[in-house]
């Protein structure tokens, strides 16, 4: 069975130093992705931070997960991303979507689908060399264009279809259920064939949040918080797993038990967990990895090998935050790259070894 590259998402961004040191501390401990947010209001630069990574380091993938057309103009960003393509050539990707916690910390609202595929087209023409009519006197270009890939993540259906027409590969971000991956997927496919593509050009990719708690009890809570996320940004996630929810409405719980600004980034996961402790232990099952190392090992394959297409990256996306300095024995980045990558890795085939400067293509 294939096996995907598994990508991790939060990295030490105290400092630019720190970011890359941390980067290349994920490379020499085996992880094959290092993706960033792009939250001007949480964090540094993305661009300056993976510019310093791309210097530190020689195999890690790099990219954004996300960048968003609302908190910078997609031309902006085609022209940040294909310099980091020089940096580090052929290891880039751009994660690309809506928008969430940097266009909302800012005032601004998410990017309409409509908004997301125009943006899309206009950066695969940029970075593809291409000359584009923005309304400006002449034609934009980009002198110095990379052919990077652009990899939307989605999670409602519509969003799954358009990006299955217009990107390069396809983050799911549903949870791990296998009913709402396969209708992602099915998305996926059904826009790759109205826009007359071969689906099977369309990558794949997903996002679990992964819980690597120990105690059962704030694992489950945690994953209740995380069931609850889900819910608050597409309920309809909830209808394929045959999942209900019986509480008050996710707004109203937010503000009177002041959760903020969301249950996935609640300070407290395990007190925004209590606040719908109402869920049923399945909810926290279809949206989020939890336990302890053997736990998770058993989940993730459970999803990997049940899902109907070869996952091209897996991003485990820790919780709760992790706090920097990160415990270089005990920390998220050190205990999954120990305890659970190489015994995922040899259950679904040969542990990656090549040369992986390609593998965003």
């Amino acid at each position: 069975m294939t096996v995907p590259r598994f990508g991790l998402n939060r990295f030490d961004a105290r400092s630019v130093d720190a970011f890359a040191a941390d980067v290349r501390r994920a490379e020499a401990l085996g992880w094959d992705a290092a993706l960033q947010p792009d939250s001007q209001l949480r964090r540094r630069d993305t661009y300056v931070l993976l510019a310093a990574a791309a210097r530190a380091t020689e195999r890690i993938t790099l990219g954004t997960l996300l960048a968003n057309p609302m908190n910078r103009h997609p031309t902006v960003t085609a022209s940040s991303i294909a310099t980091i393509d020089e940096l580090a050539p052929g290891r880039v990707l751009l994660g690309w979507g809506v928008g969430d916690t940097a266009v909302r910390l800012a005032g601004m609202r998410p990017a309409r689908v409509k908004e997301l595929e125009e943006s899309t087209r206009l950066m695969r023409a940029l970075l593809d060399g291409h000359e584009v009519e923005v309304g400006a006197a002449r034609p934009a270009h980009l002198p110095h264009h990379r052919a990077v890939p652009i990899w939307i993540a989605a999670g409602g259906p519509r969003t799954l279809r358009m990006a299955g027409g217009v990107a390069d590969g396809v983050f799911i971000r549903v949870g791990t259920h296998p009913a709402n991956i396969t209708r992602s997927i099915d998305a996926i496919r059904a826009g790759a064939a109205e826009a007359g593509r071969d689906p099977s050009t369309v990558r794949v990719g997903a996002v679990f949040h992964t819980v690597l708690v120990d105690d059962p009890g704030r694992a489950l809570s945690m994953g209740k918080s995380m069931a609850a996320g889900y819910y608050e940004y597409s309920p309809m996630l909830f209808d394929a797993p045959g999942l209900t929810w019986s509480g008050p409405d996710p707004e109203r719980l937010k503000r009177d038990h002041a959760v903020w600004p969301d249950f996935h980034h609640a300070t407290d996961l395990v007190a925004s967990g209590r606040v719908v402790d109402f869920l049923p232990a399945a909810a926290a099952d279809a949206f989020c990895l939890r336990g302890g190392p053997a736990e998770i090992i058993a989940q993730l394959l459970g999803v990997i090998r049940s899902a109907p297409v070869a996952f091209d990256h897996v991003v485990l996306h820790p919780v709760p935050n992790p706090i920097f300095p990160d415990d270089p024995e005990r920390g998220y980045t050190a205990r999954v790259a120990r305890e659970i990558l190489p015994a995922v890795r040899s259950a679904l085939g040969t542990p990656l070894t090549t040369d992986r400067r390609d593998v965003t293509r």
